[in-house]
């Protein structure tokens, strides 16, 4: 018998699932979560999260978006923000998609609303493995950086409703 546990279960534990992100978006602490998230030694992305600190955000969240309505800012395509070496990204997202079986197990994506455009800005990765997977959706957290944005863009997800 093993005492491995699995990466949706680990997940779980550490409250990254979509499950735990909901619980603290109903208890107004969307941007806690997100910054927990972003220092954990897991997954960690600490010059996100002091780059967020810098001024005031609005959060909303998760929502549930199509995979092709998120522009990536990593991966091996010119033009990419952060371009990476095409071997690199394809074992890395191969990796990554492997034990990925359940949508609601896996953190959601961290997306600015830039221009009215939704950028990646923590997981490509997931993005890209989810994307070989074949699957249509994913949850993702996004933040704001006027509250103008923030206004506008709920009233365009509520009429999408």
């Amino acid at each position: 018998m093993t005492n491995e546990i699995s990466i949706e279960e680990k997940i779980r534990r550490l409250e990254f699932d979509i499950a735990s992100v909901q619980r603290y978006a109903r208890e107004g602490k969307l941007e806690v979560w997100v910054h927990k998230y972003l220092l954990t030694d897991e997954w960690k992305n600490s010059g996100l999260s002091e780059g967020l600190k810098l001024q005031k955000r609005w959060w909303n969240g998760p929502v549930e978006v199509y995979l092709t309505d998120l522009s990536r800012a990593v991966g091996p395509e010119p033009g990419m923000e952060y371009q990476v070496e095409d071997d690199y990204w394809t074992e890395r997202i191969g990796k990554m998609a492997k034990p990925m079986k359940n949508l609601l197990a896996i953190p959601p994506l961290i997306v600015e609303y830039r221009g009215g455009q939704l950028s990646i800005r923590d997981g490509n990765t997931r993005h890209g493995a989810m994307s070989l997977l074949g699957w249509a959706k994913c949850c993702v957290i996004i933040w704001y950086n006027t509250e103008n944005d923030y206004q506008e863009h709920r009233q365009l997800l509520l009429a999408a409703e």
